[in-house]
């Protein structure tokens, strides 16, 4: 695996990638666990029109994700993933919880492999780290469009 500079990562996804690694393997599932219980619900703007949202296609779950840039460049992360799907809706999370609030350039810099780092190669299927790896791919590419539109580029 490669190793991420420390001065791509924005603190807050830093901050949770390293509460993942301070735990043994069995407990990062257990953190999983409490990320997806904390996934941060989709304002009623959205909420109420789904066409807005973008699926996640590498997600076997049925997972949509919006992502807003605002007038100062501030990303929002919003997802839906259903309560059946834990892991899903943990990775969900993260990136939600992770990306909102930082600059449009601080979204783009994330490491695509971030996925890899946070230590649940090993946990959990190979099929759901390409998940979250999708759910970020999309993310950033939302976030590149909606500046792009914003600024006339």
């Amino acid at each position: 695996m490669t190793e991420m500079s420390e001065n791509t990562l924005p603190a807050r996804l830093a901050e949770i990638r390293d509460e993942f690694l301070e735990l043994d393997e069995p407990d990062r599932l257990q953190l999983l666990l409490e990320f997806s219980q904390e996934l941060p619900a989709v304002p009623a703007e959205y909420a109420d029109h789904p066409e807005l949202q973008e699926r996640v296609a590498e997600c076997q779950s049925p997972v949509y994700i919006i992502v807003t840039v605002d007038d100062a460049d501030r990303v929002a992360m919003h997802a839906t993933a259903p309560a059946e799907a834990p892991t899903t809706r943990g990775f969900a999370s993260i990136l939600a919880q992770g990306l909102t609030g930082l600059s449009a350039d601080e979204v783009l810099a994330v490491p695509d492999d971030f996925p890899q780092s946070i230590g649940l190669t090993r946990a959990v299927s190979p099929l759901r780290i390409a998940g979250m790896t999708g759910m970020l791919m999309r993310a950033k590419r939302q976030v590149a469009a909606k500046r792009g539109a914003s600024t006339g580029a």
